[in-house]
Formats: structure tokens, sequence, C-alpha cells
């Protein structure tokens, strides 16, 4: 009994124990030692999206316009009304019109009756030349008999040329009449088409979405046709036209599928693809924008033309990755921001000269590890041989100024001949290894590509806690990220690992314990 009660009195004392130590480790740490916020690393989906605002519009709207000038004496159609291509909807005074008509109808008939006067006279140089002619070969032969002198034949020769001298004048104002009648009749058809004009037509079906006229109001079409309705031609296929600012344009493709939201419909989703990607800047305050263009199905008329449309655009999609909080790659231990500060004075002096894959990844851009880590993870990955790795090496080696060079260059050129250095690489790289190498390789390049296109990409940095209670940095390869989530490649960190996401200073508790930080 006093051996049982004894068990009983040390574990009772353990316990006070052990709470006493935890309630030390939680509020009797010094006040200003660190407590990290603490996030895990998960597995799942990641979608990278390009998130913008547009309009909603039909895929084909007419403006349908006056091309003649006059007062609107009759409407037949409103807004929402459908229309058959052809169909009468509005109506001009043709008052004037038809006047012109019958004017003009009046000038081709006075042509008309010129043209038979003209053809009579032609007629009449005809006989007349006819005479001459018979005159002339009665002298000739007259003068061959001696019977009358010369002067008379060559009198008759005079009178024959000025009868054929009169007959083709006369042609001429017959060919001069026939080209007036076509004139007023060409007079007469536009003054036909211009009565005509006054009925306005619909050019294709569709329904009205704009009406800017009413009955009696003077249309002046003088310089350009004046607007009078806007059809849109299927409003069951619209578009939403959206810009996408500079900095994301280049990770959007024909094709992707998007989805958006409009306000009138709060929590419905729309789908659609890319369509269109105008490459035609518009430039607003010093932004530069581009205007993409979304298919959007309308099938039961929902969607109304001029409604703000939230659009989301996937560039990239993966069903399940490793990815982290984008928190916890912003995370910068203060102890380690002091520790760099303090020995980047040092570091001149006591580090090697950098080595050309070195040098290449600092101005190419390539992140921490840059070429120096791209080059271990060549011969690793493609199990490069010992030849092969010379060659890697003299390939950076003769890159270094051309990526020291990228670096003096604006921000704007700079990235695109980083960009073409980087293809140069990878060009020369695939010309050294073996079939198998190369297809491994593009693989991998590929993948990078792919990552870089949706927004991610480079190399990266978090911090775990150590065994000593202080952070660890961990390097990773990042990929996709969806603004609050980015994905690890590679890297020493698994699925449900904890990663710190932030700090604070701790401070002495009171009261009841709030949130568990470590």
């Amino acid at each position: 009994m006093k051996t049982r009660s004894l068990i009983i009195f040390l574990l009772s004392l353990a316990a006070v124990g052990g709470g006493t130590y935890a309630a030390w480790r939680s509020y009797g740490s010094p006040a200003d030692a660190p407590r990290f916020k603490l996030a895990k690393v998960e597995s799942g989906p990641l979608t990278a999206v390009v998130s913008a605002t547009g309009t909603l519009n039909p895929v084909v709207s007419v403006q349908v316009g006056s091309q003649v000038s006059g007062q609107i004496k009759e409407i037949l159609v409103d807004f929402n009304s459908s229309v058959k291509s052809g169909q009468l909807i509005a109506r001009l005074d043709p008052e004037t019109y038809e006047h012109r008509v019958r004017q003009a109808q009046a000038d081709v008939d006075a042509a008309r009756a010129g043209q038979g006067v003209q053809q009579a006279e032609v007629s009449r140089a005809r006989a007349n030349l006819s005479n001459a002619q018979r005159d002339y070969e009665r002298k000739k032969t007259l003068v061959e008999k001696n019977f009358i002198s010369p002067a008379e034949r060559d009198t008759a020769q005079n009178t024959l040329d000025a009868a054929r001298a009169s007959l083709a004048s006369a042609e001429a104002q017959v060919k001069n009449g026939e080209a007036v009648v076509r004139q007023r009749e060409a007079q007469l058809a536009a003054a036909r088409v211009d009565l005509e004009r006054t009925s306005i037509k619909a050019p294709v079906d569709g329904i009205v979405v704009k009406r800017s006229i009413e009955p009696g109001q003077t249309v002046a079409a003088s310089l350009q046709a004046p607007e009078l309705f806007v059809i849109a031609k299927n409003l069951t296929d619209m578009q939403v036209e959206t810009s996408i600012d500079e900095a994301d344009v280049g990770r959007v493709r024909l094709g992707q599928k998007a989805s958006f939201t409009v306000d009138a419909f709060a929590g419905r989703h729309f789908e659609g693809e890319v369509r269109q990607v105008r490459k035609a800047a518009t430039v607003v305050s010093n932004v530069v924008t581009y205007t993409v263009v979304i298919s959007a199905a309308n099938p039961d008329l929902t969607l109304l033309p001029g409604m703000t449309a939230n659009v989301r655009i996937i560039t990239a999609q993966k069903d399940k990755t490793l990815k982290v909080p984008n928190a916890a790659l912003r995370y910068r231990p203060a102890v380690a921001a002091d520790e760099k500060k303090s020995t980047s004075t040092t570091a001149s002096a006591v580090a090697p000269a950098p080595t050309p894959a070195a040098a290449t990844s600092n101005s190419g851009g390539a992140g921490s590890g840059g070429l120096a880590q791209l080059r271990d993870r060549l011969v690793a990955d493609l199990k490069l041989d010992a030849d092969q790795q010379s060659k890697v090496d003299a390939i950076f080696d003769g890159m270094r100024d051309k990526f020291r060079a990228a670096r003096e260059l604006p921000e704007a050129e700079k990235n695109r001949a980083q960009e073409r250095n980087r293809a140069e690489i990878r060009e020369k790289i695939t010309a050294i290894l073996t079939p198998e190498q190369k297809q491994r390789y593009a693989e991998t390049a590929g993948a990078a590509q792919a990552a870089r296109a949706a927004g991610g990409g480079g190399s990266g940095r978090i911090w775990i806690v150590g065994a000593d209670g202080k952070p660890k940095p961990v390097e990773v390869r990042l990929g996709l990220t969806d603004g609050s989530m980015t994905e690890i490649v590679s890297g020493d960190i698994k699925d449900g690992q904890e990663v710190i996401a932030g700090q604070q200073a701790a401070t002495k508790a009171s009261g009841m314990p709030g949130p568990r930080l470590f």
C-alpha cells in the first residue's frame, strides 16, 4: 500500500514538474526571444492566373448610319428589336430626292432628243457626201475627154472633201451625244440611289442595342455618316475585351482557359478562352496595356453588352504539386540580415575570385545559385562525363563577357539580352549532349521556361527551425505561383513540413495564453 502511494506521489510530482517546464517554455523565456509563425508545406493543385477587368461586347456589332442628309420621317424599330437583313428600320423625308430623280430623268430625255437631231445631221452629211462623190466622178470623166476644164474637176474635188469632213463632224457629234446620254443616265441612277438611301435598312440579322435618333431629327451626312442605330449580330456569342498589363501579357497565349464574373450575377462564374491577343499597345499615364479578347458564350442571353467583367486567365495549372505559402519565401530572419551586413565588408578580402559560371549567374539573373548550381545540376541530372564537363565550363567561361555587358544595359534591354544569352547557352549545351541527354535536357529546360512563362521559376530560400531553435535556411527551386502559394520544384523540403512564415518578439504572458506560436 505504501509502495502504491509512493508511485502515485512520484507521478503527481512528475506531472507538476512537466507543467511547470511547459509554462516556463511558453511564458518564462526572455522577452526578446524570437517567436516564429509557422506554416506547413502542402501538396495539392496549383493554378497560375492573370487577373484583369474588361468589358462585355458582342462579337459583331454593326453601326448603322445614313449616307444622305435629311429629316427623319419615320422610325420603325426601337431598342431590343429583332431585325432581319434588309428590313426597313427608318425612313428619311424623300421629297427632295424625288425631285432630283425627276430632274435627272428630264435631263436624260433632253439628251436623247439631242442625240436624235445629231443622227439626222449624220444622215444629211452622208447624202451630201454621196452627191459630191458622184459629181466628182462625172467631172473627172469629162476632163479626161476634154469636155470641161480641169478647174471644174478641182472644184468638185474640194466639194467632195468638204462633204467628207461634214460627215466626220456629224458622226463625232453623235458620239458626243451618246456620251451625254450616258452621263445623264448615270446622274439619274445616282439620284435614284440617293432616293433609295432615304430608306434605312438593317445590314445584318440581329438585335438593336442602341438607337440614337428621334422622329423629326435632321441628319447631316456631309462629312461622315452619322450613327443612327447599333445592331448586335448575335448576342448568344459575346466576348470580353480586357486590358492586360505589359508585365503579364507575355504569359497569355491563344486558347488558354479563362473565367470571369460580373457584378450583376454575384457568385456565378462564366467560362471562356483567350481568342485574340492584340498587338496594338494602349498607353495611359505611362502605363502600357494590351487588349486581350476572351470568348464568352451567352446562350440564355444573361450577359448584356457593356457589363464589367472580372477576368481570370489560367496561364498554367498542375493537379498535384508541392507548394509553400509566399509568406515563407518573403521571410528573412533579423539575425541572418545582421550577419549578411557584417560579413559583406570583408567578403571581398577573403573570398576567392568568382568562377566564370558564378559571374555569369550574377549577370544572368539565374538566382542565388546561378549557373554554378546549374552546372552541378547538369552534371548530376545528365551524368556528364569529364570531357562534357570541361566543355560546359568552357561555354560558361565564353559567355562571361556577354552577361557582364548585359548587366550594364537599361532594364528593358537587359532582360532581352539575358534571354538571348540563356538561349545561346542552351543551344551550345545541347550540341555536346548525347541523344538521351538531349531529351532529358529538353524536358528540364522546357519545364523551366514554362515556369517562367507562368510567372514563377528561379531559385528561392525558405527557413525552418533548426535543432538549436534558430532559423535554418533551405535553398529551393521554385515553379508556378498563384500569388499566395508557390510551387517547390526541388529542395530539401517534404510535404507537411513546417516552415517559418514570420516572427515576432515574445512578450511576457499575462492571463490565459493566446494562439500557439513555436
